[in-house]
């Protein structure tokens, strides 16, 4: 029977979910990850759901290599080659600095200056080609780079948006003496104005090029030793799907690629019960993840930094990710203030309770001290994992109750207070900023963690509710399956819209779209439709910032783009200028393939079923003002549309929900758990 599999591989666990294409049986697992090799834990959690790999049809991954190799610095050997005077545009940068306030902070760039090197050539910013690049510079810089150990060679130059011709030409000398494919040009990488943001993106992609390469040629190679003999397609940051060839050219498109999908399928999820906007939660073992869902649809980001100095200008969802997962260290700063993450013990050593060698205290260890984990029954058990309460409440009593001269317990409560501080701080700062009200959403919590906070969380924030999806442990895996194929193309045309005639803007559009058609059709991904949207990055003459606007697919005159784009405007800051040019600076088209729907079965007993059947037994949670007796619950055998209040203990195997005294969980006909403080507003 052939099946379909979505796997997500997190700092801690790697999950996986199972679905039959004809039946829509669910079945997923959570396994411990190997960052050591994470084709193990994947291979792992495939063997955890029990399947014949050659009875799988596809597998769809979201990936953490890409994400994981710059924040920990551990990419490619890279070489730069620039236009003649621009060697250091990477490492001057835009002239911001680490802190804003103070001198102090450094700056180390991915590719160091010995490896940067210069030829001369030059295109005019109309695209015009005034000098061809230097064959013989371009070979000796080559050979040099080789004599480094330097494994990809990346090319950018300047104006090459406006025409590649220079940068194609330098590609093809250099492919001549390359040893290996990594050979990569800025321009086709994002063929958009600003030569550092497009280099910037272009290193980035080349730095991870090899990892992701490798670790898609190790993983193919290990599936099909077992059976398995179809592609694997990787999540991208924009929350569609790519082929694993493609993944390996564009490999910077899969930074942020779990913490995506996992939006994507709140995005999913939420529509399906008329959720439409939402504050996506995801707090898993190592960090927590943060996006917003607006009118069904998620924010994307115009650019990203994962650290301080390497924006990637893609298309991509606006994602913050905060040091803030059930893994996240508590410590004692200089001051003497209690702070959480953004160290984590991740998978190895783990915390404390793991018994992995673990000896910092963290928020999964203040959570099982206060009994709002099971020991026996934690995420992971099917692996044979027990967790050991005693050792860590002597961690948090040594570690931070010596500090402040309170109770093993005590000083858990604090730990978790200050997390759920700095996720609801974290939450403002994301809604807050952009104009939005917090408590004009509703929460989406997921992450084996996310459900564990979610009470306390809309209790701060004044969120009216929460929703905890059936399997929240899994759901950016879940996501993965839900994935639709997309390829985005941008073109440079910086232009005022009164010179522009629509139609040239329009055969550029058409343009895009056959190409995107063509490469969903050269990977070969099964698709139902192909649907093509169009946007440009518009602004009133002299403006630097651009307002990001949808505009019509179909042909239209220019007063419709005039006034499409100040619709966008007025809604993003209240006004218009009136009467004032419009200039067009970037147009963009995102293709996406339509995959196949699947339907999800519903968690839960069918309504009607006795409530008293899913008790499990009753176990003291300490809430503020102390431990109380609490009900502990089986999701799975919780009636769909009962209702009863808390405090409550809701336990499956991939994560655990806690319902806070004076607030209300309902089961919907979905199985989602529904969260809310009163019930005049459920």
């Amino acid at each position: 029977m052939p099946v379909i599999v979505g796997i997500d591989v997190g700092g801690t666990f790697t999950d996986v979910v199972l679905q039959r294409e004809d039946n829509g049986f669910l079945k997923v697992a959570k396994v411990p990850s190997t960052p050591s090799d994470l084709v193990v834990g994947l291979i792992d959690g495939l063997l955890a759901v029990e399947v014949d790999f050659e009875d799988i049809g596809l597998i769809i991954h979201g990936s953490t290599v890409a994400t994981n190799a710059v924040l920990e610095r551990k990419g490619a050997a890279c070489g730069l080659i620039m236009t003649e005077g621009f060697r250091d545009v990477i490492e001057l940068r835009r002239r911001d600095r680490p802190h804003t306030y103070g001198l102090k902070g450094q700056f180390k760039p991915l590719v160091p200056r010995h490896c940067r090197f210069e030829v001369a050539e030059r295109t005019d910013y109309l695209g015009n080609q005034i000098q061809k690049p230097d064959k013989e510079a371009l070979i000796k810089a080559a050979k040099i780079l080789l004599k480094k150990d330097v494994e990809v060679v990346i090319v950018s130059f300047i104006n090459a948006f406006a025409n590649p011709a220079n940068e194609i030409y330098a590609r093809q000398i250099l492919e001549d003496v390359w040893p290996n494919p990594f050979v990569v040009s800025a321009a086709e990488v994002l063929p958009e104005i600003r030569e550092f943001e497009r280099t910037s993106t272009a290193v980035l992609n080349g730095y991870v090029q090899p990892l992701i390469s490798r670790y898609l040629s190790k993983l193919l190679e290990a599936l099909g030793k077992r059976g398995y003999g179809s592609d694997v397609l990787l999540v991208q940051s924009n929350g569609g799907v790519m082929s694993a060839s493609v993944s390996q050219r564009y490999s910077v498109n899969t930074i942020l690629s779990g913490p995506a999908a996992g939006v994507n399928a709140a995005m999913r999820l939420g529509h399906g019960i008329k959720e439409d906007n939402l504050i996506t939660c995801d707090i898993g073992g190592t960090s927590l993840d943060l996006a917003v869902v607006v009118d069904g649809q998620p924010t994307t980001a115009r650019e990203t930094s994962l650290e301080y100095g390497f924006p990637i200008r893609i298309p991509m969802l606006d994602i913050r990710t905060v040091g803030a997962g059930g893994g996240s260290i508590a410590w004692i700063d200089r001051a003497g203030v209690l702070s959480i993450g953004p160290e984590s013990a991740g998978a190895d050593p783990g915390p404390v309770c793991y018994g992995q060698g673990g000896n910092k205290p963290t928020v999964t260890d203040a959570n099982l001290v206060l009994g709002r984990i099971n020991p026996d029954n934690p995420i992971g058990r099917e692996a044979g994992r027990r967790l050991d309460k005693d050792a860590a409440e002597k961690a948090i009593g040594e570690e931070i109750g010596g500090a402040f001269e309170m109770s093993p317990e005590e000083s858990a409560w604090t730990i978790l207070q200050v997390a759920n501080n700095k996720i609801a701080s974290s939450i403002r700062t994301l809604t807050v900023e952009q104009g939005r009200d917090p408590r004009d959403f509703t929460l989406f919590a997921y992450g084996g963690a996310g459900p564990l906070h979610a009470a306390a969380l809309i209790k701060d924030l004044e969120i009216a509710r929460a929703i905890i999806p059936p399997w929240p442990g899994i759901t950016s895996a879940l996501g993965c399956l839900m994935a639709d194929v997309r390829h985005d193309f941008v073109v440079t045309i910086n232009d005022l819209l009164d010179r522009l005639e629509p139609d040239e803007l329009y055969r550029t559009f058409a343009d895009h779209r056959t190409k995107g058609k063509q490469l969903i059709e050269s990977e070969g991904i099964t698709v139902d439709r192909v649907e093509a949207y169009l946007a440009a990055d518009m602004a009133y003459d002299g403006q630097i910032h651009e307002v990001r606007t949808p505009l019509p697919t179909e042909p239209c005159d220019r007063e419709r783009l005039v006034k499409t784009f100040e619709t966008t405007y007025s809604d993003q800051y209240g006004t218009t200028v009136e009467r004032h040019p419009v200039r067009i600076l970037t147009l963009r088209t995102a293709v996406i393939g339509i995959r196949p729907s699947m339907g999800l079965p519903a968690m839960g007993q069918p309504p009607g079923a006795p409530i008293e059947a899913a008790l499990k037994e009753h176990r003291s949670v300490f809430f503020d003002g102390g431990f109380r007796n609490c009900p502990v619950y089986k999701r799975a055998d919780l009636p769909r549309e009962c209702e009863f209040t808390g405090p409550a203990v809701i336990e499956q195997s991939d994560s655990t929900t806690v319902v806070e005294p004076n607030m209300t969980v309902q089961v919907d006909a979905f199985g989602n758990l529904v969260l809310f403080k009163e019930r005049s507003r459920s």
